[in-house]
Parts: C-alpha cells; structure tokens; sequence
C-alpha cells in the first residue's frame, strides 16, 4: 500500500508538468519538447540552493523564472526566428543539458539530511500523509491560479491564438507575444514540478529529465479521455482532472512494477502506455 501512495505523491509532483504541457499541446498545439530540459533545470536550480542553505520557498520564484526563461528561449526562436516549434524545442533542450551540467558541477547531487518543503510541514505524525497533504497544497494552489489566468482576458487570447491564429491577428492581438508568455508560463510549471520531485527523492541528476515529457505528455492524454468522456467544459474541472491524469499514470507505473516487471523496462512500458492511450480513440473511430 505504501508504494502506491508514493507513486500518488510523485503524481502530484509531476502534476505541475502536466498542466505545462496542458498550455502547450491543448491550447497551443505545439509539442514541446523543452519540458526535458526545464524540468532538469528546476531540480538543479533547487539543488543548487538547497545545498547552499537557501530556504525552500525562497527557492520557488527562482526555480519558476529560470523555467519561464527557458520556455521564452522556445518561444523566441519559433515565433522571431520562424523555426518549427519542435525543433525550437528540440535545440533548447539540448543546450539546457550542457547548461544545467554546468550549473551542477556534476552529474548527481544528494540532498539527504536537508531541510525541504516536505520536511516542513508537519500536521500529522504519518509522514506519507504529510507528503500528501504538501503535494494538494501546492498543486490546489497552482491548479486556482492557472484557472484564474485562463479566465482573464489575457487568458482568453491565449485560448484563441491557440484555436484560430488568424482571427486573433485579425482583431489586432500578437500572438507571436502570447506564444512566448505561454511557453513560459507552461515552463515555469514545469521547473517547479523538477522543484518538488528533486525535494521528495531527495537527489537531483542530470539525467532526470529525460523522456519526461512522455509522462507529462500521457498524463494530459489520459485527462484528455476523461475530459472528452465526462463533457467537461469548465476549465478548473479540466485542470482537476490533468492532475488526476498524472496520478493515475504513476499508479499505472505502479501496479507495473508491483506485478515484477524488470525496472529497467520501465521506459519501454511508458512508452507502449502512451501510445495506447494515443491509439484506441484512433482505432474506435477508424471502425466507424
């Protein structure tokens, strides 16, 4: 049972991810694939700070703004240099391994006996719960927030240029800006998802982040299904349910591994996982 919960707690974790790549692939439709490096870069912005007695919310607006310049980087050169989004994110990605190796010094740092947001908050005496309790604070309070911005007028544009980027240009908005404020925004929630994964298995590498995004990227397709399933048209219900998304996808990963299977397949499975998520709509409405 216990290993279950943890996977419940790295899935509120990685949940931040997984609203980022919910701005990116559901309301812009471009595939991201900064997320890689950016995640890796909030993990060794939070290291990096940890280990030199920074407190750990101090830590938050600079593991949000070195995300969001890392998404803007992506931003830029696809919207100013007029390269395609994959690729723009592609070349980001790369440079943020050389990048976040540097900050680094090395390629794995622990952070064992140091206090962390999940060592502060202390409400019960069963640690796991107060693992929870932190991950829900701290989503909730992401959750509210993105569900306000993308209510505002701002947020509004930003769900047009997605749909119709014609029209949104037509009516005098620059979605070359919006695109890159996004991009930023959907990074600086993925950085501080590597914040918090960094802070609950207590050691950031420099190789966490890579094929990341497949998780993020199956976590808002399993909400996609349920969004569609369910006829969920409000958009805090919809960022509820990508956060339910990237806790069913850890459990999944869960019950794989609890069942035996070689850990060392666990890339294999993710990836077999996504493309059955992605396949069975496909295969349903190919029989019709």
């Amino acid at each position: 049972m216990e290993f279950f919960i943890t996977a419940i707690i790295l899935g509120l974790c990685l949940s931040a991810m997984s609203l980022g790549i919910f701005i990116t692939m559901k309301i812009f439709n471009i595939p991201d694939i900064t997320t890689d490096g950016s995640y890796t870069n909030g993990a060794v912005i939070t290291a990096i700070l940890l280990t030199n007695h920074y407190p750990v919310y101090f830590i938050i607006p600079a593991t949000l703004f070195c995300g969001a310049v890392c998404g803007a980087l992506t931003g830029i050169i696809h919207t100013k240099l007029k390269i395609d989004a994959l690729l723009a994110g592609i070349l980001v990605m790369t440079a943020l391994y050389s990048i976040n190796l540097t900050l680094l010094g090395r390629s794995n740092v622990p952070l064992i006996n140091i206090n962390t947001v999940f060592t502060s908050i202390h409400i019960f005496n069963n640690e796991l719960v107060n693992n929870i309790i932190t991950g829900i604070i701290f989503i909730g309070m992401i959750s509210f927030s993105l569900s306000y911005l993308l209510k505002t007028d701002f947020g509004i544009a930003m769900r047009a240029v997605g749909n119709s980027a014609g029209m949104t240009r037509a009516l005098g908005i620059n979605n070359d800006t919006i695109k890159i404020i996004g991009l930023a925004i959907a990074n600086a929630l993925t950085a501080l998802s590597g914040y918090l994964v960094a802070q609950y298995q207590n050691f950031t590498d420099i190789n966490m982040g890579i094929g990341i995004v497949i998780t993020g990227l199956g976590s808002v397709l399993i909400a996609d299904a349920l969004i569609n399933w369910f006829g969920v048209r409000k958009i805090l219900w919809q960022l509820t349910l990508v956060v339910s998304g990237s806790i069913i996808f850890q459990l999944v990963l869960a019950f794989t591994l609890s069942i035996g299977v070689d850990p060392n397949l666990l890339k294999l499975i993710t990836a077999l996982f996504v493309l059955l998520i992605v396949s069975i709509p496909r295969l349903k409405n190919t029989k019709q």
